[in-house]
């Protein structure tokens, strides 16, 4: 049998009189992966009724028409009148993830005292992987109906709206600020729905482009203002007033931005849009031991589903042509 011996320089960045230099890190891991959107630190959380959890929407008032309501005073005959209102529901949905801690790896890092934080990071790093995997979800979710669920993902927010009918598109050469500004106009004129927008998400890209446009044809900076999370955004002038344009990573589009390019924007009322949760809205850790492997387990658990309530009038998608 043929000895193998390992030369010492191979594990030594310089070996000499009175030095031996061997390899050292910093303590820190250099960090800044994408984790969370703004779509679900902004969305409204509330408990679910059950499985599926249920609500009721109303979508006409107890209104007579002008022939009904208005008699003849000295014969008044009134007519019945019922207000129209229709059973939702939520499928609530379960996202994991897993991550295994080995005893004798996980001695060896405590007694270099290289990362001693590494196994908290680990397990911090767990949550945010499904927290990350929820947001984009809950906007692209391949789910395809909340009454008869078809996939174990949500059913996202741009499905929800785009089977609602509210779609249109700025054709290319078109302007995006009047195109935007023109369907939020008639979305508050609408005689049915007391609809005011609270935003507009759309990717960065899309962004700017609509911040260029204002200053080739206006010379326009557009005003900023803070929302929720200390993040500031620019806002556009409406007819329901100075909706925030938030930037969201989590919405794609086609091309890159120029000619051929397709960018979505969605121009939403937010306290209708709901995150039905199951027993708490953050993701809960749960921790099982394994003593025969001497390994340890860590399982992160979230339970719930998205709605976009009066996705056929309150909400709008928005595609730009360019």
């Amino acid at each position: 049998m043929k000895a193998n011996f390992l030369d010492l320089h191979a594990a030594a960045d310089f070996l000499g009189p009175g030095a031996i230099e061997i390899n050292r890190y910093q303590t820190e891991i250099t960090d800044i992966v994408r984790r969370r959107g703004v779509f679900g630190q902004r969305m409204k959380q509330v408990p679910a009724t059950g499985q599926p959890s249920r609500f009721f929407e109303e979508t006409a008032i107890a209104s007579p028409t002008a022939t009904q309501a208005f008699v003849d005073p000295r014969n008044i005959a009134p007519t019945l009148q019922v207000p129209t209102r229709v059973e939702r529901t939520v499928p609530l949905k379960a996202l994991v993830s897993q991550i295994n801690y080995n005893l004798f790896d996980m001695e060896v890092g405590t007694q270099q005292s290289q990362f001693a934080y590494l196994q908290a990071k680990d397990l911090a790093d767990a949550v945010d992987g499904v927290l990350r995997t929820h947001d984009v979800a809950l906007w692209n979710g391949t789910d395809t109906s909340l009454s008869a669920p078809t996939t174990p993902q949500y059913f996202g927010a741009i499905g929800q709206i785009e089977a609602g009918g509210n779609t249109t598109t700025i054709a290319a050469g078109a302007s995006i600020v009047d195109g935007l500004k023109s369907t939020i106009a008639q979305m508050v004129s609408s005689s049915s729905f007391e609809v005011r927008p609270t935003a507009i998400y759309a990717n960065p890209v899309l962004l700017d482009l609509i911040d260029r446009e204002m200053k080739a044809e206006f010379n326009v900076v557009l005003s900023t203002a803070q929302i929720t999370g200390g993040l500031t955004v620019k806002t556009l002038s409406t007819q329901a007033g100075e909706l925030p344009l938030i930037p969201e990573w989590a919405l794609g589009y086609t091309g890159n931005g120029g000619p051929g390019s397709v960018l979505p924007a969605y121009i939403v009322t937010e306290d209708m849009i709901e995150y039905h949760w199951l027993t708490n809205p953050n993701p809960r850790v749960f921790t099982l031991g394994l003593p025969n492997s001497l390994m340890t387990q860590s399982v992160v658990v979230k339970f719930g589903g998205v709605v976009v309530k009066g996705a056929s009038y309150a909400h709008y998608e928005v595609k730009v042509d360019r």
